[in-house]
Order: C-alpha cells, then structure tokens, then sequence
C-alpha cells in the first residue's frame, strides 16, 4: 500500500509539470544553394540557414510573442 501511494504521488507530480510543457517553435530556413525558404522546427541539413523569427504554427504565418 505504501508503495501503491508514492507511485501515484510521483504520477501526478509528472502529470502536473507536463501541463506546463509548451509547444516547440517553428522557424523558416533557406538554403545556402538556391534560396529557397521552408518552415520547419528543426534543421534541414547542413546547407540551410535558419531565420531569426519564430512562429507558433507550421506554416509560419503567426509570430510567436516572447
């Protein structure tokens, strides 16, 4: 029984700080060959750089306010 409630305790303490967790940003990238700019959240490859800005949707459209 003592174990049963220490699991449960941690349970929602886990539940609880992950009601907390946000959405990882997108950010638009362009390629060092051809220019050409995509949104993605994370790297494409080696041959693109990423841009400053950081939106809360996929198709970088809404800026993400911080």
């Amino acid at each position: 029984m003592r174990m049963f409630k220490r699991v449960m305790v941690l349970s929602m303490l886990l539940a609880v700080t992950l009601t907390y967790a946000e959405a990882a940003p997108w950010y638009k990238w362009r390629s060092k060959l051809s220019a050409h700019v995509i949104c993605s959240q994370t790297s494409p490859g080696e041959g693109w750089e990423q841009l400053q800005q950081a939106f809360l949707d996929a198709r970088c459209e809404r800026p993400r306010k911080d």
